[in-house]
């Protein structure tokens, strides 16, 4: 039987996985000034941040309990759908960074 606290554990990581992910790649994309640098960077720092986290928020909040997830099933679900998420958020929904005005001066 699933349990509720083990399906919100691993929701807890996936949603801060994805928002990691959108906000490192909007990083990636406004600091970089090359077509495929951002994604390049993206691809390959991304998912050893979030395995970090997923370390890090495993142990408290209880991931497998009664969930019955193999190891290629909890990376998947864990990495790589945040991966996926955050990318497309940040690619699809937020302009480009070179649409985006910003100010000449703070006064």
């Amino acid at each position: 039987m699933v349990s509720v606290l083990g399906l919100v554990g691993l929701l807890v990581i996936v949603l801060i996985n994805s928002a990691m992910t959108a906000l490192m790649t909007r990083f990636f994309r406004v600091r970089l000034n090359t077509q495929w640098g951002s994604l390049a960077y993206s691809v390959l720092l991304c998912p050893v941040a979030m395995f970090v986290v997923l370390l890090l928020l495993s142990g408290p909040l209880p991931l497998g309990d009664g969930l019955a997830l193999g190891t290629g099933s909890t990376l998947f679900l864990t990495i790589g759908v945040p991966l996926a998420i955050g990318m497309t958020f940040d690619y699809v929904w937020m302009p480009s960074p070179d649409e985006v005005e910003l100010p000449t001066s703070m006064n």
